[in-house]
Parts: structure tokens; C-alpha cells; sequence
């Protein structure tokens, strides 16, 4: 379905992302690590963002997604 597909994405970039800034996927590491990172700043499709709102967007579709909720369920 196109639903989990975009679940998918979402969540895979997340993953890259995470694994891009923290260098693992452990979330026992991440979450002490998020207040040394809440101001930085992340290039996502020439977009400078917030690496912290990025990542929660990203989680969330990828929620969402697989989820079948919040308008993309058909």
C-alpha cells in the first residue's frame, strides 16, 4: 500500500539521519545526547532545519504512516 510506503520513508530517513548525527541507533544513547543538540542546525533538501524538529517530523510520519492515520489511511 502507498500508506506504508510513506510510513516507510519516514521512518528509514529518521534512521539515517540518527545514525548520521549520533552514530548509532540506540535510543539509550540518543536521548541523554538531545540537549547538546538542540541547537543544531541540519542541511535537508538545501533547508537549513532543526535537527531535534526534524527528527520528531520524520518519527512521526513514519508513525503516521504505518499507522494508517491522520489522512493517509485509503
Amino acid at each position: 500500500m502507498v500508506v506504508n510506503r510513506i510510513g516507510d520513508v519516514g521512518v528509514v530517513l529518521a534512521m539515517l539521519i540518527m545514525f548520521d548525527c549520533f552514530k548509532t541507533l540506540d535510543y539509550s544513547i540518543i536521548f541523554p545526547l538531545i540537549p547538546y543538540f538542540s541547537g543544531y542546525q541540519y542541511i535537508f533538501l538545501n533547508f537549513s532545519v532543526n535537527l531535534i524538529d526534524l527528527l520528531s517530523i520524520l518519527l512521526f510520519i513514519g508513525v503516521a504512516g504505518k499507522s494508517a492515520q491522520i489522512g493517509l489511511h485509503v
